[in-house]
């Protein structure tokens, strides 16, 4: 997996609608879940990205929330892996990347996301622990998890 991670300014025309492609695929189509996806924060945040070594496809994405936009933590969200990447680790291999990205950008500092509630205990394999109680979010439901200074 090749990992590159850009503010929205540097995102080329194709990697913007390669992110955007893969997000609809599978958290508005395979979750049938409408919302509104662009939701006016991609532009202040960095995008991170797993293409693959074979096709440069994009197998894998995540979204970094820098503090102090959504809330006082870093964020993670937005994290998908490509319905033909899902195999071999991908996810592991993005939420590794994902957290030693904002522990690079953003020292010292929690990060938050909030996961579906059957990712529970992935995430907890990455140091995530549960913030309150579950919630219910376009219809699935979530739980906000936290992960100390990184």
């Amino acid at each position: 997996m090749r990992w590159t991670c850009l503010p929205f300014s540097e995102l080329s025309a194709q990697q913007l609608y390669d992110l955007l492609a893969l997000r609809s695929e599978v958290f508005v189509v395979e979750q049938q879940c409408v919302f509104l996806d662009i939701d006016g924060l991609d532009p202040k945040t960095l995008h991170l990205q797993g293409h693959g070594e074979d096709d440069g496809a994009l197998k894998a994405y995540a979204r970094l929330l820098p503090p102090g936009l959504k809330a006082p933590d870093a964020l993670i969200g937005r994290v998908v892996a490509a319905p033909t990447a899902r195999s071999g680790g991908v996810g592991r291999a993005l939420m590794t990347e994902a957290v030693a990205q904002c522990a690079r950008l953003w020292p010292g500092v929690a990060v938050t996301l909030h996961a579906q509630a059957h990712l529970e205990r992935f995430y907890a394999g990455f140091g995530f622990r549960p913030v309150g109680a579950p919630y219910m979010e376009d219809g699935i439901p979530h739980i906000e998890m936290r992960k100390e200074e990184t």
